[in-house]
């Protein structure tokens, strides 16, 4: 499996081979794991325990979130080569998140808010994720999350494929803490685009 080390040295080596105001690793899209999903350079590389991914983002000034996708997903393929490759939303969701990319159908082991441990697979099973691309956001203090399911602990959710404006928007909300008072439905009418 590619790690944010060896896609940074990739890019590195690939960004000297190109000419000036090409491409590097770090504006790319996406690139391609090896189990086949589209994923950001800058995307999270962890040991897979939650707690301690929130509180390094949370440690950072970040929110943290994960997007669950799946090897062939056409709308994930999209949050990828459309959402993520708009260098607004790009810089706003790296400047004020931290994104750990799980796979719905992964066997890699993860480590739940509550200390359960379980396959990536089980824990979209445990957290209600049946569709992809669906992005859990979590609250900015492990203290509120702390011993809980992360479905218990998420503060918002995305759940399915979002146009480029409501991506943001839905990054926003969460930033915000408009979370707190409002639905991101509310949130819309009363921030429209």
């Amino acid at each position: 499996m590619l790690t944010r080390r060896s896609l940074l040295v990739l890019g590195a080596l690939f960004g000297a081979a190109l000419p000036a105001g090409q491409p590097t690793a770090e504006t790319l899209p996406s690139v391609m794991t090896d189990d086949g999903l589209h994923s950001q350079s800058w995307f999270l590389e962890s040991f897979l325990d939650l707690s301690e991914d929130l509180e390094e983002a949370a440690g950072e000034g970040k929110g943290f979130a994960i997007i669950w996708e799946q090897r062939g997903c056409p709308y994930c393929r999209e949050t990828h080569l459309v959402n993520f490759a708009q260098p607004e939303i790009q810089s706003f969701v790296r400047e004020n998140f931290e994104i750990l990319q799980l796979n719905m159908f992964g066997s890699r082991r993860v480590t739940d808010f509550d200390g359960e441990e379980l396959e990536e697979r089980a824990l979209a099973r445990k957290n209600g994720v049946a569709f992809s691309p669906t992005i859990q956001f979590f609250p900015r203090n492990l203290a509120e999350a702390a011993g809980k399911p992360g479905k218990e602990a998420e503060v918002a959710r995305m759940p399915g494929y979002l146009l480029p404006p409501h991506f943001l928007a839905m990054f926003q909300f969460v930033k915000s803490e408009a979370y707190q008072q409002t639905t991101f439905r509310q949130y819309m009418k009363e921030n429209p685009l």
